[in-house]
């Protein structure tokens, strides 16, 4: 199984997104998936400019020469797609959706009906593939995710690819910290290794297992308290 990994965190390996990404990839390395991943603070990928030249001059072929050249053929290749961000103004972040907006060569401009609904066909006739939305959010609550969510569901129903589940941790900063301070937050890791290897194993993740991904790590009011106060000397520090 070929899966391709995209993490649009700026802080890339170091960040709270890639505290659930790292583990969920080792999951399936585990289970014998091939793994890349690559970081969109490290690739050149050029805004789309809107001008279909892609569909209609040059098919398939974008007018940017950039990271994207190499890219395209790994994202059309993939069985499982992965996309890994943390929740910026409710949505993906920034690079992440300037990276999808270049996926339009991968499409042919004619219309399809599918499920009722008009689509673009792929342009190539390979699997359907899986997408697994992986994100971290400073907010306690889980439906801070549903507008990203519904997005990656979206995307899914453009692609022709099946949406194979997310992998969500509300209060994400939390984790890091409890980690660190050695507390019993292991069962979220082994949560996302077991999910990579669910997937792999067995073409799903289990409700539970995603469940368990994204439990509560503290009382709402203490992490309020706690995010408030360490605010507070960061800010008296830097005055």
């Amino acid at each position: 199984m070929k899966v391709l990994a995209i993490n649009s965190s700026p802080n890339m390996e170091k960040g709270n997104t890639a505290l659930i990404l790292t583990p969920f990839l080792e999951g399936m390395r585990e289970a014998g998936a091939e793994v890349e991943v690559f970081y969109t603070s490290k690739l050149k990928i050029n805004p789309c400019q809107g001008r279909f030249v892609c569909w209609l001059k040059t098919p398939g072929r974008c007018m940017h020469r950039d990271d994207m050249d190499m890219l395209l053929p790994k994202i059309d290749e993939a069985e499982v797609l992965v996309l890994a961000t943390p929740l910026y103004v409710d949505g993906m972040a920034g690079p992440m959706k300037n990276l999808l907006d270049r996926i339009l060569p991968l499409a042919l401009p004619h219309f399809e009906m599918r499920e009722g609904h008009c689509r673009h066909p792929r342009r190539s006739k390979g699997k359907r593939s899986k997408l697994v939305l992986i994100s971290n959010c400073g907010f306690y609550e889980m439906d801070n995710f549903d507008p990203l969510v519904s997005h990656a569901k979206a995307i899914c129903k453009n692609m022709d690819a099946e949406f194979a589940g997310a992998l969500l941790r509300p209060h994400g900063p939390a984790l890091r910290v409890m980690k660190e301070m050695g507390m019993p937050v292991d069962d979220v890791f082994d949560a996302a290794r077991r999910a990579g290897v669910q997937l792999v194993e067995e073409g799903k993740i289990s409700p539970d297992t995603l469940s368990a991904v994204s439990r509560p790590l503290l009382p709402l009011e203490v992490y309020v308290e706690t995010v408030n106060q360490r605010i507070e000397e960061i800010l008296s520090s830097s005055s």
